[in-house]
């Protein structure tokens, strides 16, 4: 048997804080073998960063950190900071989560690379400039001899991971810890990045440390697989054993909270599909109501109530951005109808034009053909007091809450901004609306007083919700609203978002790429590539039944936690692939 190339025994990490010790890791003992993928998962605050950074000698120095952590048997707790300087990115090195954080913005790709080749002595000069080409067309960048002397923001999201990877296998390390690679990237990218990683595994018997909360991203890849929860390892063994026959509660329970893209088949789809039968013919009713009034105006001549106008209608939107007088048209000839009490998902890779859209529906980027009509009105030809009138109508819930929440202010006045900003109510009263709202987002009136840094990432999100029904909205616009979140905490988030539309009724415009959650959600979607639509319908129609190649191949790349079925995609996808080219 070989030996491990990357050992934990017993770890043990504390933290030194103004109030008291604080213990992140409680005895971790696991191994890395040369050329396997062993996953640790487990929520944020799990441990499962801080077991990853004590391999690197990466921990502030307020760290405690007691047990043993040998790379080839060599103990990394004893090394000297020149030691560790070495060990870094020669034998050792990592993939960050977020590419353009893990680049210098400020300097050339070729720079960067070549700094990592001179400073561990693998090559100099123009030797580490050709060996720089070779690295980046080894992990797929196209033209690398010319892309290489570009800057990081001139690559996409994919390519600046892929260069990250390849700095990371640049001195040929016996450990890459890759801490999520692709939690920020859509499905068909992701799929791309963990082919990559597969495959430098292979050819370079690469051990890998998978750090991720995704468990159809550990099927994907991992051979092993290391479960934490609260600093301790409370499951461990082959994955085919430990997604497949669970037997903590808590590796059931990540397991059960992620969403599945449903098969054809499945019973669940008849019952939603008996709910959207009601839901519609409700729908119907009230329209047709003679005594109707929300949103439905009486004809005078017939006496008869007219259909309410859709919530959200695209007639032939073409949509631009213009930079030093010259125009770039990214979304083209758009058409799309949201009806009230509809949730359609937005779908589509990075770059597609989603939250382009999403931006001129709020009226942050203007239309330049076509019509955008919200409840009728063609928001681009109203005026400006028309406009905000409208607008009151529409609420938002933004990607990451932590960056949309002002920090400066109060819970409270954080969700009745609104009501301050159209003029609504008294003090008195905005302040009986923020606690009705955290009511029915399930936080108790107690956070009313505290501020957005106090709170957790699935709290802060609820939050952005209530704020988004403040003015109860007839159209919802919801951009990415829990890619950010754990996946338990996700489905929390899902849940209650589910319960809120049904109970006020309002009509969303939900962009997302994670298929399985506009799977959960949405009764209609629309899937975009290079800002154009490639195929819209039902639901059902489209994630169970697509007709173009596009959708299909991204069906295929959106990963399920199960390593038999996750191995036949796979093999479906790169079929896919091979059909198109």
């Amino acid at each position: 048997m070989p030996e491990p190339v990357l050992s934990y025994k017993d770890i043990r990490v504390s933290f030194a804080t103004e109030f008291g010790d604080v213990d992140a890791v409680k005895g971790v003992s696991f191994e890395v073998m040369p050329g396997e993928v062993v996953a640790v998962v487990g929520e944020s605050g799990s441990g499962k960063s801080v077991t990853s950074s004590t391999a690197m000698g990466l921990l502030p120095e307020n760290a405690t950190v007691e047990g043993e952590v040998l790379l080839e048997g060599r103990s990394v707790l004893q090394m000297s900071t020149a030691e560790l300087r070495r060990l870094r990115g020669s034998d050792i090195s990592m993939v960050f989560q977020e590419p353009m954080t893990a680049l210098n913005p400020v300097l050339r790709v070729s720079d960067q690379l070549v700094e990592a080749l001179q400073v561990h002595d693998v090559a100099f000069g123009a030797d580490a400039l050709e060996k720089s080409v070779e690295l980046l067309e080894r992990v797929g960048i196209p033209d690398a001899r010319t892309k290489i002397r570009q800057y990081p923001h001139q690559f996409s999201g994919g390519q600046r991971q892929r260069i990250v990877i390849a700095m990371a296998i640049a001195c040929g390390p016996k450990v890459i810890i890759a801490d999520e690679p692709t939690t920020a990237l859509d499905v068909t990218v992701q799929a791309e990045i963990l082919d990559l990683l597969r495959e430098l595994k292979q050819e370079l018997n690469t051990g890998i440390l998978l750090i991720t909360h995704n468990m159809g991203v550990v099927a994907d890849m991992a051979d092993r697989v290391v479960v934490m929860l609260n600093g301790e390892v409370v499951e461990t063994g082959p994955v085919t054993k430990i997604l497949g026959h669970p037997e903590h509660p808590y590796t059931r329970r990540l397991l059960a909270a992620m969403p599945l893209l449903r098969e054809a088949g499945d019973p669940a789809l008849e019952q939603d599909r008996e709910r959207e039968r009601v839901r519609v013919t409700e729908r119907a009713m009230r329209e047709n109501s003679p005594g109707a009034t929300a949103g439905v105006s009486t004809g005078a001549a017939s006496g008869a109530a007219s259909v309410a106008p859709p919530a959200l209608e695209a007639k032939d939107v073409a949509l631009e951005y213009k930079f030093r007088r010259k125009a770039t048209r990214v979304v083209h000839d758009l058409n799309f109808t949201v009806q009230p009490g509809e949730i359609m998902g937005l779908v589509g890779e990075s770059g597609s034009g989603k939250s382009t859209v999403a931006k001129a529906v709020l009226g942050l980027l203007d239309i330049a053909e076509g019509e955008l009509r919200v409840r009728g009105e063609n928001m681009p030809t109203l005026p400006a007091k028309q406009k905000k009138a409208l607008k009151r109508e529409i609420g938002v819930v933004f990607q990451d809450p932590a960056a949309s929440l002002d920090p400066r202010f109060p819970i409270g006045d954080i969700i009745t901004e609104p009501m301050v900003v159209h003029k609504e109510g008294d003090k008195n009263s905005r302040t009986a609306r923020a606690r009705e709202l955290l009511d029915a987002v399930r936080l108790p009136s107690s956070v009313l007083n505290r501020y957005p840094h106090e709170l957790s990432g699935g709290q802060r999100q609820r939050i952005s919700i209530a704020r988004a029904l403040t003015l109860n909205p007839t159209l919802l616009i919801a951009d990415e609203p829990t890619s950010a979140l754990d996946v338990s905490v996700q489905a929390a988030v899902l849940e209650l978002f589910s319960e809120l539309q049904q109970q006020y009724g309002f009509a969303c415009l939900f962009v997302s790429h994670d298929l399985a959650v506009v799977d959960s959600l949405a009764h209609k979607v629309l899937v975009m590539q290079k800002g154009r639509t490639v195929e819209q319908g039902t639901t059902d129609e489209v994630l169970r039944h697509a007709r173009e190649s596009y959708t299909q191949q991204l069906l295929a790349a959106a990963p399920v936690p199960n390593p038999e079925v996750q191995a036949r995609r796979r093999t479906e996808r790169q079929r896919l692939l091979a059909a198109l080219s």
